[in-house]
């Protein structure tokens, strides 16, 4: 009898912990909520993490109307991705992921967007309850959750008559030293039965585990997902009726999976509490999640259409979230943007900043016309075409911008910008240049204009050569239903396509031998030249500074170069 009570004090020290530590989760996880909103989320990012954020938008890409990989590498977009990668669960985020390269061309999906952004900005506790379901939820390390889910109607599964055999021998022998201590008997044949057990078990469960971990951590997730998604449900909030009733119908879809899966998995959140460690040592011994993993794989791969349902409402919840969230980082330094459908293009764009750089200048422009830049090396012009390319993105996928003021045309966003040789496929710069810039032309069409962006035009040719063919490439983007900005070193397209283009440039002053930038944009072609100064400024010699810019100066009066 003494046993007894002790076994039941026991287990209700740990039922009061269990409780304890649930409580003090809350409470944690509410300051840790309250701590990160606007600020910049802390998170590490591998190539690994990357791969596995890219698999949902990978599935849903729209060939010719995304922002395609050239672009999003060009403006560095993984930057700005984590900078607004403040979501609390790995659908939020592969969401979100997605989203940045998915360009809306209508009003009704940036309005649902924007009415979901502005809730969570004005209603601190609304947020704050989701952002807690949401955290329960978790991240998944390196995996992708969309990817993992569709790849289950591939899984093989094995019949499962082994691991109850196993469960029901450890019974067996727990059972026997319970009686043999209440009968007197020897307990040493008992201890070491179930101790053979104990490791044996231990052994197979972690054999077979390593053959579905992937699947069967995507399948804790997903009760973790249909845990949030009930607590969301009973919330009840008014603002988020229609969502709510989206959810509980696609939840109820997934009774039968949840009551197999009941107790099997640490289930409901990522704490590492101690009922999260007993439920672990419970499936190690008794293989409780081996024996349901089939049943389970099954009624997922049954459920794929509702299992989508709830992943594209619940990662809008969270992405938009985190869009609040990047508002409230940036405090007033946005606005949401006046997007228009119109027969011309036009983009006018007040105090722009890029969001990485950490005191940056604001510029403004409006323009109908395609833009040509100059200036000196370093002076601004790459930085300030890739703010306005990531400001058109960022006003057709989350509807902010960083700037006070953005009104433009629906555009699809390209550019060929940060290009390198591609030496395993044997293509020079100049090679992987054309190419880029053919991709641009080849998707031109008079249904959506087309927004483009292009550094440097032909900088891998000669330069007789490269005047010549990227005067006509960018006069041929001048008469189609686009908008190209391209910045250039190359005075002589500012004179060859004067009637195409509008001509703007950035400039410098040198003081005390040194050249300083302000980063501003003024109109017009750009006077000045600093790259000879610059060697001048590094130490070269005095012969060389003299010699080439008396030869800098020979070229422009006569036009030609003299033999050295």
């Amino acid at each position: 009898m003494e046993y007894v009570i002790g076994v039941f004090a026991v287990l209700l020290i740990l039922f009061i912990k269990i409780l304890y530590d649930a409580r003090n989760t809350e409470k944690q996880n509410l300051y840790m909520l309250k701590k990160g909103w606007g600020n910049v989320p802390q998170q590490e990012y591998t190539d690994e993490k990357f791969q596995s954020l890219k698999y949902y938008y990978l599935c849903n890409r729209r060939e010719n109307l995304d922002v395609d990989d050239i672009t999003w590498n060009d403006v560095d977009m993984d930057s700005i991705f984590m900078l607004l990668n403040n979501t609390k669960s790995s659908i939020g985020e592969e969401y979100l992921y997605s989203i940045l390269h998915h360009l809306e061309y209508s009003k009704e999906e940036l309005e649902k967007r924007e009415e979901l952004i502005q809730l969570f900005q004005k209603n601190e506790v609304v947020r704050e309850k989701l952002q807690a379901s949401f955290l329960q939820m978790g991240k998944l390390h390196n995996i992708s959750f969309y990817q993992y889910v569709s790849a289950m109607k591939d899984i093989v599964t094995k019949k499962t008559y082994r691991h109850h055999i196993l469960a029901a021998c450890l019974i067996g022998c727990l059972g026997w030293i319970f009686v043999a201590a209440l009968s007197g008997f020897t307990l040493a044949p008992a201890i070491i039965g179930t101790i053979a057990f104990v490791c044996i078990n231990i052994v197979q469960y972690y054999k077979r585990k390593a053959e579905i971990e992937k699947y069967f951590t995507v399948l804790s997730y997903i009760l973790r997902l249909l845990y949030s998604v009930k607590k969301i449900v009973k919330l009840g909030l008014p603002e988020l009726k229609k969502y709510e009733t989206e959810l509980q119908k696609n939840m109820k879809a997934f009774q039968k999976f949840q009551s197999q899966a009941r107790f099997l998995f640490s289930g409901k959140n990522m704490t590492g509490s101690l009922a999260d460690v007993i439920l672990d040592y419970e499936k190690m011994l008794f293989h409780t999640d081996l024996i349901k993993f089939d049943n389970m794989v099954l009624e997922v791969k049954n459920k794929q259409n509702e299992l989508n349902q709830l992943f594209e409402i619940i990662g809008l919840l969270d992405s938009m979230l985190a869009v609040a969230s990047f508002r409230a980082l940036v405090k007033e330094h946005y606005c949401s943007p006046v997007l228009k459908k119109g027969s011309r293009p036009e983009i006018s764009i007040d105090g722009m900043y890029h969001p990485m750089i950490s005191e940056p200048v604001a510029n403004s422009i409006s323009e109908k016309q395609c833009v040509l830049i100059t200036g000196s090396n370093a002076s601004g012009k790459s930085t300030f075409i890739k703010t306005i390319a990531i400001n058109a993105i960022l006003a057709q996928t989350i509807h902010t911008c960083l700037c006070e003021k953005y009104e433009a045309s629906y555009f699809k966003v390209y550019s060929s910008m940060a290009l390198q040789d591609n030496l395993l496929g044997k293509e020079s710069y100049y090679i992987v240049e054309i190419k880029s810039l053919k991709r641009i032309m080849d998707q031109l069409t008079e249904e959506i204009p087309t927004l483009c962006f292009v550094d440097e035009v032909l900088r891998g040719t000669n330069t007789l050569e490269r005047i010549a063919a990227s005067s006509q490439i960018l006069k041929g983007f001048s008469r189609g239903n686009v908008i190209c900005f391209a910045a250039t070193h190359d005075i002589e397209l500012t004179y060859i396509l004067e009637k195409y283009y509008s001509n703007y440039h950035f400039q410098e002053q040198i003081k005390d031998n040194e050249i300083l930038f302000d980063y501003t944009l003024y109109k017009g072609r750009a006077v000045s030249r600093n790259a000879i100064k610059l060697l001048e400024i590094m130490g070269y010699e005095k012969e060389i500074i003299e010699q080439a810019t008396k030869e800098a100066n020979t070229f422009l009066e006569k036009g030609v170069w003299n033999a050295i």
